[in-house]
């Protein structure tokens, strides 16, 4: 059995079990269509970040964090053979999710609350066609830990995996304001 197939058999498994430990939701469409998300509100515990659009991020303030849901979308492009078609491949299901995560804020019960949307990853080719700006983590232990962590996502996702291939990747912050959100994805009923 190839080491991946093996590798996201054994996540498959583990991801329920994770799941039912954090606090993260799904959200989904009307339709059922699944989305590529699962979302949780948190606390920002950064420093100070000033967006494009001028949305001020404070330490503590409200944001929803998304969390890629990896065994989804590691499963269809498994066996995509290409680089660049794994990155369209990906791009396309966010792309495809972004709508229903504005809904999903617009329709929040603490949407008020919310001043925009964050997520942490090593893969980021065409994020800001996406509308998200980057931000790199200051504290390096922090730093590590994320990239120590998202290593299963970066092997899986890679066709070739080497250590300078890893090494020249670092994780980012992906962040967008509510107002940038909404705007750009909001779906007119």
């Amino acid at each position: 059995m190839d080491l991946r197939l093996y590798i996201l058999w054994i996540w498959k498994i583990w991801d329920p079990i994770y799941y039912s430990f954090t606090r993260l939701q799904y959200i989904e469409p009307a339709g059922n269509k699944k989305t590529v998300f699962r979302v949780r509100l948190t606390k920002y515990k950064g420093k100070e970040v000033i967006l494009s659009d001028g949305t001020r991020i404070r330490k503590n303030d409200v944001l929803l964090k998304i969390h890629l849901h990896n065994v989804r979308l590691l499963s269809e492009i498994l066996n995509v053979k290409h680089e660049l078609n794994k990155g369209r491949c990906i791009y396309k299901m966010v792309l495809y999710s972004m709508p229903v995560l504005a809904d999903y804020i617009k329709n929040h019960p603490e949407e008020q609350k919310i001043k925009g949307i964050i997520g942490i990853t090593m893969i980021n080719k065409g994020v800001r066609h996406l509308g998200f700006e980057c931000f790199f983590p200051e504290n390096i232990f922090y730093l590590w830990l994320k990239k120590v962590s998202q290593l299963p996502t970066f092997f899986l996702s890679t066709s070739t995996m080497n250590v300078q291939n890893f090494k020249k990747h670092n994780p980012v912050y992906l962040m967008m304001s509510k107002e940038h959100l909404i705007k750009k994805y909001q779906t007119v009923v």
